[in-house]
């Protein structure tokens, strides 16, 4: 079924909607927050809650063009927040992997709150990757959308883990750099 179509059972209210979307997307949902948990169980719990998420802001909402991105940054929220709670308490706060590699070239918490800079700083981002070649983006974005370990880039991309390492070093350097140069201070 296409977006168009599942965005219209969802305007309609009908609740095939949610069949429709966990037919299409269901697998891959559960990949960013098993990514991100590292639990199957809680990633299915997360799946379902970006259902009802959707079900929600569907409307006012209508991302007929950008379903599965609409959808993928819910379950991001979620599992994060999930995440969160579970280090919270633990008792302890840990930073994930990917969030500690990214800290040297994202700005600091709060810099871009104003629309118009998180609009800027979306823009920059946007560049940042228009320059990188498809392969450095797709490991770039399994990296740091997906949080997809190493090990399983480096499978998917049927190249060393060192090589995935030096590439995901060399494009945060270059974001970086790109950041900078927008007028973020790092």
């Amino acid at each position: 079924m296409q977006d168009n179509d599942i965005i219209d059972l969802f305007l309609s209210r009908d609740e095939d909607a949610i069949t429709q979307t966990s037919v299409k997307y269901g697998a891959s949902l559960r990949h960013i927050a098993f990514g991100i948990l590292g639990d199957r169980e809680t990633a299915k719990e997360c799946e379902n809650d970006t259902y009802y998420e959707a079900w929600r802001r569907i409307p006012p909402h209508e991302p007929r063009d950008y379903l599965f991105a609409f959808l993928g940054k819910i379950t991001r929220a979620i599992a994060i927040n999930r995440l969160r709670k579970k280090l919270q308490q633990k008792n302890g706060s840990t930073t994930c992997e990917f969030t500690a590699e990214l800290q040297e070239c994202i700005p600091a918490p709060g810099y871009a709150e104003e629309p118009i800079e998180a609009d800027e700083l979306r823009r920059l981002i946007e560049a940042f990757l228009n320059s990188c070649t498809q392969e450095q983006q797709n490991i770039f974005v399994r990296r740091y959308w997906y949080c997809d370990s190493i090990k399983q880039i480096s499978e998917s991309f049927k190249i060393p883990a060192n090589t995935v390492k030096s590439i995901l070093f060399r494009l945060r350097e270059k974001l970086k750099l790109v950041l900078e140069e927008g007028g973020y201070h790092l």
